[in-house]
């Protein structure tokens, strides 16, 4: 299996080297270490070793990155961004931005533009204004993508994730955009808005009906609400139970090794037909304590009553580590549990 890493083939660093008219590019950059290296690491070191073939003056060096970069297009060509972020002076600061604004469009300059963020947060937040309204998708998916307070891979912003209001107009500019890549950074930015100011998340929840754009990103922007079952964003999607609604006959797998699956079924009866939400919580057993995690399972209409069956595999995962104990799945219907079981995870066997 590939690793992300690997984008920089062999030939993308010779042909980067020949439009640097640098022939031992590839060997210079890929001495030493090179192996060991993770992606963003070999990013840098792309991007420093470029400044060695780079004009000293800034934006000539810039020009020429923008120029070749239509030859490097996708993931490989963030080392150009980042040759930005590193080496941009202090007093080029609208150069730089023209660089990323110019370069995002063939790769993404959303890790780049964060040192220009944290440096100087409402300086950098009137360009990204500027280009939440532009033409190109990619620029305005980086006004979104550039400002989140929790990026993966990128620098955390502080300010921003205390108080995010100063991005929400360029949020709100997005709610009705056309181009899907944009929307899903828009639901991203506000999901993680919603990890720590969830109300500014639910008071945006007033506008669902007025475009269906709008509705898909509030949606999904919601869903780490909709899963710790918010009682005010069910009601907003219409996930409030009506009649009576139960849960029966939920068995599970009683032992099972880490390694193995957990299987389980549950049936659902419910007196008038409507749309639920049906989860499954699980206890995991930590090293301390317990730490609980919900899945979903399905949210459609249920009539009368259905019987549900699900698998959840305990192979362990650079994100989880399984631990033996005894766990509890718990079965969730519009955020209210319906059902326990217990069951016992040991250790795997030889």
């Amino acid at each position: 299996m590939s690793l992300i890493k690997d984008v920089f083939t062999p030939d993308w660093l010779n042909r980067l080297g020949e439009a640097m008219q640098a022939p031992d590019f590839r060997d210079v950059v890929q001495q030493g270490d090179w192996e060991e290296l993770a992606f963003k690491q070999r990013v840098r070191r792309i991007a420093i070793e470029l400044n060695r073939y780079l004009p000293a003056d800034f934006d000539q060096a810039a020009t020429h990155l923008e120029t070749i970069a239509l030859e490097f297009p996708g993931l490989p060509g963030i080392v150009f961004p980042d040759y930005i972020e590193v080496y941009a002076p202090s007093d080029a600061w609208g150069r730089a931005m023209v660089a990323l604004e110019r370069l995002t469009r063939h790769s993404t300059s959303e890790f780049a533009v964060r040192r220009f963020l944290l440096d100087d947060q409402d300086r950098f937040l009137e360009v990204a204004v500027r280009w939440s309204q532009s033409s190109d998708e990619h620029v305005r998916r980086l006004a979104s993508e550039g400002t989140r307070p929790r990026l993966p891979w990128g620098q955390r912003i502080p300010a921003l994730i205390a108080d995010p209001r100063p991005v929400l107009p360029i949020l709100d500019d997005l709610l009705q955009d056309e181009a899907l890549y944009v929307r899903k950074s828009v639901a991203n930015h506000l999901n993680d808005i919603a990890k720590t100011h969830p109300e500014l998340v639910i008071e945006r929840l007033e506008q669902l009906g007025n475009h269906p754009h709008t509705d898909w990103i509030l949606r999904h922007a919601s869903r780490t609400l909709l899963k710790q079952g918010h009682p005010d964003v069910l009601k907003a999607f219409g996930l409030v139970t009506r009649g009576t609604v139960t849960v029966d006959e939920l068995t599970v797998t009683p032992t099972l090794p880490i390694g193995g699956e957990l299987a389980f079924s549950f049936q659902v009866t419910t007196t008038e037909p409507q749309i639920l939400r049906i989860e499954y919580a699980i206890d995991y057993v930590k090293k301390r304590g317990t730490s609980q995690k919900v899945f979903r399972i399905s949210e459609r209409q249920v009539s009368e009553q259905e019987t549900f069956t699900k698998r959840q595999s305990f192979r362990n995962l650079t994100t989880r580590v399984h631990y033996p104990g005894t766990h509890q799945l718990t079965i969730l219907i519009n955020g209210e549990a319906y059902a326990t079981a217990a069951f016992d995870v040991e250790e795997e066997t030889e």
